[in-house]
């Protein structure tokens, strides 16, 4: 058995009956790492012994018999989560040496769960990105074609996840970051309803569109990690103050009369011909399990690129104006005076594609701008929020295309910010209404690249679509498949 391709599901059975243990567990998932992390570039950092560390107390917890489905599981964090005395880079230069004084809620709530803190994934610089190349570590590379980017900007969790680097991973979704980066590596990924996770400890890129959520091997993974993160958080003034449901029991619920409703928005022009195949067979495959479909329109659509990098950017330019090398991070060498530390540390501090953001975000929240452009960019997130309150009274769950296209070649959009972009049209339009959505792999195209499929949900569902996620993953096996170039290390 090898023991780096279990899925968390499986990984906590065998840990609960004492049939393996947590150190042999994470010292396998560090052994692969070291072996090939090399062709991958999937972390930023690797805690060996602090993972060692925590897998010996897993098996101690785990001999006391009072452990929870994430004790001595081996977890990887995208490096936006704080996490205390180790680093939290954010893939930038600006915060290349910064080590934090405490945990994310996130983080402290899996550590306390029992999990097993492998290190800290790579990302677009500041989750800024769509393919993990903007990162100040270098690119992550596909573990289904090292020459394809993973997406982004949770591009090194998902990698993690795929070549098997770690049992699951978190990530953060501003526009698609989580479902786009598992939509092309072949894996489950989950945002959830804005303020079901916490925010509190995750670095700031737009706060009104971040969220972060679980990366994992199947549906059930998923369930099973998202019950330990998700709930309420007095740090955090946006955190929903609802129960969580039980998400693992939930899962194997029945949905059959559902309904489905299918945009036709989402399956126009730019959707390669072989996503679209598969994502119609996914369709079929519902109809098989007894689920209704119905078309449905979403109008508002076509203006969710527009105002998101309107929106986005304007926080961004906002949040990001504390790295001025005054508090912490990256300070330039002997400034002649403040506003040369200001400009200097910031303009060595940030990568090409942060700054864009920031120069973006800073005009359209200028005097004179402000009305033109960031107001009327919020007016229109209400009419594509208000698109989805008039579908959901049709439909239990809308079904899209993750991605209008499989992984693209490293290098291949780094000159055409616009294409690249566009990688997150179909997930922008969630973000924007704060709705959950999950993305869950359903075929392979023609060159072998995996697909994704995205299910929304309404507000706080992620029970449901964790429920139809698991259902179609027990009537298919797209999400068992293994990337070939490390199949056999």
């Amino acid at each position: 058995m090898e023991l780096s391709s279990l899925t968390l599901t499986q990984a906590a059975q065998l840990l609960q009956k004492r049939e393996i243990s947590a150190l042999e567990l994470t010292q396998n998932h560090l052994e692969r790492i070291a072996r090939l992390e090399s062709q991958i570039n999937a972390y930023v950092t690797v805690d060996t012994q602090g993972a060692l560390a925590a897998a010996k107390a897993a098996d101690e917890r785990l001999q006391r018999g009072d452990a929870t489905p994430l004790t001595g599981i081996p977890i990887a964090h995208k490096d936006l989560f704080i996490t205390q005395d180790l680093a939290t880079t954010c893939s930038s230069r600006m915060l290349a040496e910064f080590k934090p004084p405490y945990d994310a809620t996130v983080t402290r709530r899996i550590k306390e769960a029992g999990g097993v803190i492998l290190g800290k994934t790579n990302m677009d610089e500041f989750a800024m990105g769509s393919s993990t190349e903007s990162s100040y570590f270098g690119p992550t590379h596909n573990p289904w074609d090292l020459e394809r980017i993973p997406g982004g900007s949770s591009g090194g969790s998902a990698a993690a996840v795929a070549a098997d680097f770690c049992v699951a991973a978190t990530g953060t979704d501003t526009g698609g970051s989580i479902r786009q980066p598992a939509a092309l590596t072949g894996i489950t990924g989950l945002k959830p309803t804005y303020g079901r996770v916490s925010r509190f400890g995750m670095v700031a890129f737009a706060s009104s569109l971040d969220q972060a959520g679980p990366m994992t091997k199947s549906a059930a993974d998923a369930a099973l990690l998202l019950q330990a993160i998700a709930g309420h958080d007095p740090l955090d003034a946006t955190s929903i103050d609802t129960p969580v449901p039980d998400y693992a029991s939930l899962i194997e619920g029945d949905i059959r009369g559902k309904r489905l409703g299918i945009p036709a928005e989402y399956f126009g022009d730019g959707l390669e011909p072989d996503v679209r195949k598969a994502v119609e067979e996914a369709i079929e495959v519902f109809r098989g399990l007894g689920v209704e479909t119905i078309p449905i329109e979403l109008p508002h659509t076509q203006h969710a690129i527009p105002t998101y990098y309107i929106i986005a950017p304007a926080e961004a330019s906002s949040n990001l104006a504390r790295y001025d090398g005054v508090r912490y991070g990256h300070r330039c060498d002997d400034p002649k005076d403040l506003r040369d530390l200001y400009f200097r540390t910031r303009a060595e501090g940030f990568g090409e594609e942060v700054k864009r953001r920031i120069m973006l975000g800073t005009y359209v929240l200028s005097s004179g701008y402000y009305d033109a452009y960031y107001r009327k960019a919020q007016r229109v997130r209400r009419l594509i929020a208000g698109d989805f309150t008039a579908a959901f009274k049709k439909v239990d769950w809308i079904l899209t295309p993750t991605t209008p296209g499989t992984a693209f070649k490293l290098g291949e959009k780094t000159q055409d910010p616009v294409q690249m972009y566009l990688s997150d049209i179909f997930t922008i339009n969630v973000n924007l209404a704060g709705l959950p959505g999950l993305s869950i792999p359903c075929g392979l195209d023609r060159q072998g690249l995996p697909i994704g499929v995205q299910l929304i949900g309404q507000v706080l569902d992620e029970g449901g679509l964790l429920t139809a996620a698991h259902a179609f993953q027990k009537a298919t096996d797209f999400h068992l498949k293994r990337p070939t170039p490390l199949s056999a290390p």
